[in-house]
């Protein structure tokens, strides 16, 4: 179990990196049996690991993708002269050399801006990037996605096939088309960091592996001067003040903490002075994006001393900054939070009434949720009872469910 633990952790670490540095060699025209491969390398692992367990099981994954590099070169039919020269002497040094950590992370940048080409369809590009960089599963990305299997399948199939047919370049873009496809990378990260820190999953609520990566990730984009500009930066920040308080949010048994009786003391100061320290270069440039005002957000949170200290009203006006730019039910119901907390129960019962529940999908449960604390705040706890058992109806996370159903019966009682 341990052992399978440790697979998985590493699967998820590793598996975007060993596609993107194999895709480098081979091309994008193989990329489904580069998947396979690496899925292959996976499943030797799992086999080979119950017997003796490596040393160093990075190293040794590194050392199976070498040479899993080698067999495919052998099944996609290359001349014998290519294979002569990729298999002895200095061309073996060039494979070594794709493994080198700069090299990685240059493989993994070109693979985001690929899973973000314009030719792929909108829809396509973010289950491209879930399943080629961060290694979600088919269902994984259904989940995250809010999407059926088949539909995932489809959008899969779609974007490998226009990658082909369109023969998109495994490279970062220049000039113009670098600030369009830089937006929706920085967009598929967010998802990313956002399914890790909320999960779909009915299992799961929070998961660790799905932030470190989305925060490495950025960090990449930050390496390279190119790439670094505002959203960058302030989603970097985000990304450090929301991963800061990842440990206070549930008990040791997985049993949720709202953030009114987080400890803040527990807080996470290094990742606050990470994001801090981004969010200042943020603000360096002129352009303000929905990540500085997230991030603005977040930092309102971080520096309040207790949550009655908290600056809602400060908090509000950036939250309405966002809905004017972009009013979707999700805007509307952060803004309802927020006029909860200011005892506004009017202007929280007319954002809830701007929302159509039955397109929140499976987070429905938020909405009800909702509702029933702002019935509970105008004293109906019959009412508010009645919306919490509609939560529960719509709530596929277990310790959800529980915190749910706490609050109901604290009401009951």
């Amino acid at each position: 179990m341990h052992n399978q633990k440790i697979i998985d952790h590493l699967f998820r670490h590793q598996y975007g990196k060993m596609v993107a540095i194999l895709t480098r060699l081979f091309g994008l025209s193989n990329l489904e049996l580069i998947e396979d491969a690496v899925q292959d390398t996976f499943i030797k692992a799992m086999q080979l690991w119950r017997l003796k367990y490596p040393e160093n099981p990075e190293a040794w994954l590194t050392h199976a993708a070498k040479n899993r590099a080698i067999d495919l070169l052998r099944k996609v039919k290359v001349s014998d002269e290519r294979m002569t020269k990729v298999s002895y002497g200095p061309n073996i040094m060039a494979i070594d050399d794709l493994f080198l950590d700069h090299e990685i992370e240059d493989s993994q940048l070109r693979m985001i801006f690929t899973a973000c080409h314009p030719s792929l369809k909108t829809q396509d590009q973010i289950a491209f990037a879930l399943k080629t960089i961060a290694g979600f599963s088919d269902k994984e990305i259904a989940a995250a996605l809010l999407l059926k299997g088949e539909t995932v399948k489809k959008r899969l199939s779609r974007a490998r096939k226009a990658i082909q047919a369109e023969s998109i370049a495994f490279s970062i873009p220049m000039g113009e088309q670098l600030n369009t496809r830089l937006a929706r990378v920085h967009e598929v990260l967010y998802l990313i960091f956002n399914e890790g820190f909320h999960s779909t999953r009915s299992d799961i609520l929070i998961r660790k592996e799905l932030c470190g990566e989305a925060m490495r990730l950025a960090g990449l984009l930050l390496k390279k001067e190119a790439l670094r500009c505002g959203e960058s930066y302030a989603l970097y920040a985000l990304f450090c003040f929301h991963a800061s308080r990842l440990e206070t949010r549930q008990t040791a048994d997985g049993e949720i903490i709202d953030l009114k009786q987080q400890d803040r003391s527990q807080w996470y100061m290094p990742l606050i002075k990470l994001g801090n320290e981004a969010m200042n270069k943020a603000m360096d440039h002129e352009y303000i994006s929905d990540y500085h005002l997230e991030a603005a957000i977040a930092a309102e949170h971080l520096n309040a001393s207790s949550f009655e200290a908290t600056n809602w009203e400060q908090i509000l006006k950036y939250h309405y900054v966002l809905y004017d730019r972009n009013p979707t039910a999700y805007s509307a119901m952060n803004l309802a939070v927020v006029h909860l907390q200011l005892g506004q129960l009017k202007q929280a019962h007319f954002m809830l009434s701007q929302v159509q529940a039955d397109k929140l999908e499976k987070r429905a449960y938020l909405y009800h949720g909702l509702y029933a604390e702002y019935h509970h705040l105008k004293g109906d706890n019959d009412a508010a009872v009645n919306a919490y058992l509609e939560a529960l109806e719509k709530v596929s996370n277990q310790t959800e469910r529980n915190y749910i159903e706490q609050k109901m019966q604290a009401l009951l009682a």
